[in-house]
């Protein structure tokens, strides 16, 4: 891929695409496969840098790991993880290494988990704080908090986790550390994060608990369950469909639609968000798979306005701020994001990061410690975009490019294939103007 991607005003958008596998679904059936007894059959897996990063570890921890086709993976795991002969790379996947580490902690074994240049950067201990807790040990080998780090796991204790900001990732971290604890463990979370890992878990044989508290739950899960392997449909990732549906809403003239795209009521809060906001998404083919909801979502050019988006909704859509304001953007009046300091440690500080592309866009953007307001209307874009190796700001933007004024530059836009393998592909199928 060139050092830098540029979209370029583009006439109206008309087709219907397919949303690559989803992300969160990909890398858990690799997970729990490795560390389940018998083979466990993929299809639709999204076949991203990220998840083949994840692939690759669970080989390490023992599992045989075979591609059998296009999204098709088998894997055929010996009921656990052992030591791995060399440091588990995890590139650049926050959600593979720390879901990994919390399935290795439950395992007598040693080993080391590293990443990219990103990756080094980004916060661990509130995943290995708990993990700890429970009885595993962690060796910093550069800086405190960022990999590389060397684990040390087994005999575990279980242990009553509350997160005072809900994270799917830590509390799948505990959970799969769990399973291999003594006692039960449980997980409290003020709200609702995404629940694949609960769903998945039963999937796999494992008798998962939850208890409705408030606006969150408590997950619990008692220790010593087996794995058993099985056969996991991974759908069209919602985070990867919003890319070519947010296109569809700004660049005028347009009707886009996205099919088999996952429903998941704790996936979902972009389109809620986006309708509020007066866009024209419609849902059709509405169905179950994999004890899922799917559907296709057809998006038409819409005049959008303004919102304050509620706090409590930023679990279920903490990956797609960048997206929904780059279309905020184009709305016309304030649309206010706040309560997701989360977006700080992502791949990178997403919050600035589009701050300061937005802005370089002609964008009118105020930054918030906890969040950022944006001012909509005409978008004169003419700017290369920083992207400091992050695919979503980097497609954010691209899809800003789209609909702007003048062309829209973004750098580093190799890291896109960590979670969007064809994306340029595909958008310029739609008729879209990105080189």
């Amino acid at each position: 891929m060139p050092s830098q991607l540029t979209a370029r005003r583009s006439d109206a958008l008309a087709g219907t695409v397919r949303a690559p596998g989803d992300k969160s679904m990909s890398h858990r059936s690799m997970i729990l496969g490795g560390m389940a007894s018998g083979v466990t059959d993929v299809e639709g897996l999204l076949e991203g840098d990220d998840v083949l990063a994840t692939a690759r570890a669970v080989e390490a921890f023992g599992a045989k790991v075979q591609r059998t086709g296009d999204g098709k993976w088998r894997i055929e795991g010996a009921g656990g993880f052992r030591t791995p002969a060399s440091v588990i790379d995890c590139g650049n996947a926050g959600t593979g290494v720390r879901l990994l580490m919390g399935a290795a902690a439950g395992y007598p074994l040693t080993a080391t988990f590293d990443g990219d240049a990103s990756l080094r950067k980004r916060p661990m201990k509130r995943v290995t704080g708990p993990l700890a807790d429970m009885g595993a040990r962690f060796d910093w080998q550069a800086a405190e908090d960022r990999l590389p780090v060397a684990l040390t796991g087994g005999t575990l204790a279980s242990i009553d986790y509350v997160q005072a900001v809900a994270s799917a990732q830590v509390k799948s971290a505990i959970l799969l550390a769990g399973l291999n604890a003594q006692g039960v463990t449980s997980v409290t979370e003020p709200e609702k994060s995404r629940d694949h890992t609960e769903r998945m878990l039963r999937a796999f044989g494992a008798e998962v608990g939850v208890e409705e508290v408030g606006e969150g739950w408590t997950v619990t899960l008692k220790g010593g369950q087996a794995l058993t392997g099985t056969f996991v449909a991974v759908l069209g990732d919602p985070s990867s469909a919003a890319f070519p549906l947010a296109a569809g809403l700004v660049v005028p003239g347009s009707v886009v639609t996205v099919e088999g795209v996952m429903l998941n009521a704790l996936r979902t809060g972009l389109f809620d968000t986006w309708i509020e906001m007066g866009a024209d998404l419609t849902i059709t083919n509405r169905r179950q798979a994999g004890g899922e909801d799917v559907g296709d979502i057809t998006a038409r050019y819409s005049t959008l306005k303004g919102v304050v988006v509620p706090e409590a909704r930023a679990a279920s859509m903490i990956d797609e701020y960048p997206i929904l304001a780059a279309t905020a953007a184009f709305a016309d009046g304030v649309t206010v994001m706040r309560g997701v300091g989360e977006m700080r440690v992502k791949e990178s500080d997403r919050i600035s990061l589009m701050v300061e592309g937005l802005r370089a866009c002609g964008v009118q953007v105020e930054e918030e410690p906890e969040g950022f307001i944006v001012t909509g209307g005409p978008v004169p874009g003419g700017a290369v975009v920083h992207t400091a190796h992050d695919h979503r700001i980097a497609m954010s933007h691209l899809v800003l490019g789209l609909a702007a004024d003048q062309p829209v530059s973004v750098d580093e836009p190799g890291m896109i294939a960590t979670s969007f393998p064809g994306f340029v592909e595909m958008m310029n199928g739609l008729g879209g103007r990105i080189a």
